[in-house]
């Protein structure tokens, strides 16, 4: 690849990293707005919209999904050991930390 191809190809890399965080910046804002107006369809389609362009930005910036599902697992583990309350009083972290270990 010559000098000019990188320039563009990093060019491209970094414009797709930036539209991938206003993506979720959007996506958070939808949320909100689904919350808001109490509509659970919109409501899935936020999160679910949210983690994937979280999984793939984390991608973009040079994560497997394998390394952010660790690193998600991980944490879950963490914050259960810490004592965070939503899994001291609704069993949260623990349920979804199985819940990912099972897909």
């Amino acid at each position: 690849m010559r000098g000019t191809e990188r320039e563009m190809d990093v060019a491209k890399r970094a414009q797709t990293i930036d539209w991938l965080k206003t993506e979720i910046v959007d996506q958070m804002a939808r949320l909100f707005r689904a919350l808001w107006e109490g509509s659970t369809a919109r409501l899935t389609d936020s999160l679910a919209s949210l983690i994937s362009s979280s999984y793939v930005l984390g991608r973009r910036l040079g994560l497997s999904y394998k390394e952010l599902d660790d690193a998600v697992l991980a944490k879950l583990r963490k914050l259960s050991q810490e004592g965070h309350t939503l899994e001291d009083d609704y069993g949260d972290l623990s349920r979804l930390e199985d819940h990912i270990r099972k897909r």
